[in-house]
């Protein structure tokens, strides 16, 4: 069986048009980095993915139940701007929050060799979410941060017996893409 990051969509390949991030395409990408969560099993990124996960659907509720006008993410927040109940678009913000946390993170695991990973997700969180939350939820956030797995475990799960190396390549293009989006 190939490796993950070889079989899930890739936000690399997530198509922008003019009109903007195509809506199905990014939902699948997005289902994928929930679903590399699951690697690791015991809810060790339960936190992450809960809320990921929470968001996801309700972006995609509001596309199924708009469909003819969510085919991107541009026009998903125009037609429910014009609307009195808005529930697609605070999930698509806290569903990029979440992405651009989680982004960061594996980035900074990539360019900091030397660092930890719970190192490299509390640097992603204080540069990303931090600012967003509670003296509460930032002090379970900070507890939950110190129980992600160590590098070298985390880079043995979603390797899954795979290179090591193309495995960072992947990751690296699946997060250039992310961040462009």
């Amino acid at each position: 069986m190939p490796p993950y990051f070889e079989t899930v969509k890739s936000f690399a390949e997530v198509p922008i048009s003019d009109d903007g991030v195509d809506t199905l395409s990014f939902l699948e990408a997005s289902d994928g980095l929930v679903q590399m969560f699951d690697l690791f099993g015991s809810g060790i990124f339960g936190f992450v993915q809960s809320d990921i996960r929470g968001n996801i659907h309700g972006v995609r509720s509001r596309y199924q139940a708009t469909h003819d006008h969510s085919g991107t993410l541009e026009k998903l927040v125009r037609y429910e701007s014009g609307e009195h109940q808005k529930h697609g678009t605070p999930c698509l913000v806290r569903l990029i929050r979440g992405l651009a946390f989680t982004c960061k993170a594996l980035q900074n695991m990539q360019q900091d060799t030397s660092s930890e990973l719970h190192v490299c997700f509390k640097r992603s969180y204080d540069d990303v979410l931090k600012h967003h939350h509670s003296f509460i939820i930032r002090s379970v956030v900070s507890v939950a941060i110190r129980a992600v797995p160590r590098r070298r475990d985390f880079y043995a799960c979603i390797a899954q017996g795979g290179s090591v190396e193309k495995l960072d390549e992947e990751l690296a293009k699946w997060l250039a893409g992310l961040e462009k989006l």
